[in-house]
């Protein structure tokens, strides 16, 4: 009886927070079709990129070496591909130019050897028409229910517009094709800087400016790493809100938004007694902003009590920021949602979900002449899982149980060093 009437208690909660608050956002355990990380790397070999200037070699050769260590390096699963724009058309007529653009390497399982020997033989030629090989990219990698992946590196703005680099993006974003753009910048100046951000911005990616063979290696290898862990879940779009009373509701899932600087954006979960919920936030940096930053993500009550918080311990330079924490009902709350749902022997305990709002604020500064908008990218984690009980202390007992166990301990203590302290005194006085 009990078990039918708590079921039914849970049944009637659900429905009652579905009628109060409208349907949720599907739940991060639905089935997915499994499908490799999918990434193309875009790579400008345009005039410029022969300037002799990053560790006294050729930005096109530092780049070749970087991509040959990342093809080393690439994971089994990974399916990658290679565009090219300015590298075949030595003429100068712009319309032709501005059409050189080749995939050299299509979307797939990778033969090392051949994409190493496609990249070793670019040569620094012509114009730069960026936003039409951001649209073949896109359509290099196709479509599907995960993410795919496109690294932009390039040392100059896009000479072709149009079509303009950032209404591509801005393109892709809107076709909703879980398609994100990261940009790497070859020694940019502000103009180039400030495009290769629009670019990021515009699809959730991040903008790195390299200003050596190591930082281009490593920021190419971590962006191919990335796509590998975060492939199999394009996470959902959702706007968080300034109050807790309008933020929307949200179940266990993958969740993207972006927040603009030191703002404090609102969610709501609902957890249920007996339950935990386990959140996490990050947000990436994708473009420059002053030191000494931080990421803090809360729980609260509906009335603004803090529950818990979990703030990032590093500063400094990094290229994503995260934050965590962990909160679970008490017993103490578990009874008196009880006592305040039971309101008659005849009456149907209703155990309904306490509304807890997840905080996410930041710390981030502009730099001067940095763009405000758009926000930073934040992606948000939600998981609610069974309640871990914490484990029992050791009982030393209560009452007359306690005080017998101290008072043989107290007379063993004296009978021992009572005997000792007779043998020491016998011996110091036979010697």
């Amino acid at each position: 009886m009990i078990n039918f009437r708590r079921s039914a208690a849970v049944l009637l909660g659900l429905l009652a927070t579905t009628a109060l608050t409208g349907p949720v956002p599907a739940a991060a355990d639905e089935e997915q079709a499994a499908e490799p990380p999918r990434v193309e790397l875009v790579l400008d070999v345009s005039g410029s990129m022969r300037a002799a200037d990053i560790d006294g070699r050729s930005r096109i050769s530092v780049a070749q070496q970087a991509f040959n260590e990342v093809v080393d390096a690439l994971p089994e699963e990974t399916q990658l591909g290679i565009r090219v724009l300015g590298a075949t058309y030595k003429g100068k007529d712009k319309k032709v130019g501005c059409q050189d653009t080749q995939q050299i390497v299509p979307v797939g399982p990778v033969d090392r050897t051949r994409a190493k020997a496609a990249v070793a033989t670019l040569r620094p030629t012509g114009f730069t028409p960026v936003g039409l090989a951001l649209r073949s990219a896109a359509q290099d990698l196709g479509t599907g229910a995960t993410t795919r992946r496109i690294v932009l590196i390039t040392d100059g703005e896009d000479t072709c517009a149009p079509p303009d680099p950032c209404q591509v993006a801005r393109e892709l974003a809107a076709q909703g094709t879980s398609l994100v753009v990261d940009t790497l910048g070859l020694a940019p100046d502000e103009k180039v800087r400030r495009q290769l951000l629009c670019i990021a911005g515009a699809t959730g990616g991040t903008y790195t400016a390299a200003q050596s063979a190591d930082e281009l290696t490593g920021r190419i290898k971590q962006l191919v790493e990335r796509a590998g862990d975060t492939h199999t879940r394009a996470p959902t779009v959702v706007g968080g809100a300034n109050a807790c009373d309008s933020a929307p509701l949200l179940a266990p899932g993958v969740y993207a938004d972006r927040e603009a600087f030191s703002e404090h954006r609102y969610y709501r979960v609902p957890v249920r007694p007996g339950q935990e919920l386990r959140a996490s936030v990050s947000m990436a940096l994708d473009r420059p902003v002053n030191r000494d930053y931080g990421v803090l993500l809360r729980a609260t009550a509906v009335d603004g009590r803090e529950l818990v918080r979990g703030a990032d311990a590093g500063s400094g330079r990094a290229d994503v920021l995260s934050a965590g924490l962990r909160w679970s009902a008490t017993a103490d709350d578990e009874d008196a949602a009880d006592d305040e749902n039971e309101t008659a022997e005849t009456s149907t305990p209703v155990v309904e979900p306490t509304t807890v709002c997840l905080v996410v604020s930041n710390s981030f500064a502009a730099r001067p002449g940095t763009a405000a908008t758009p926000g930073m990218p934040v992606e948000l984690t939600i998981d609610v899982v069974a309640a871990a009980g914490t484990p029992d202390g050791p009982d030393l007992g209560r009452g007359w149980v306690l005080l017998a166990l101290l008072t043989v301990a107290g007379l063993l203590t004296g009978l021992i060093a009572g005997l000792l302290t007779r043998w020491w005194v016998a011996t110091w006085r036979e010697n």
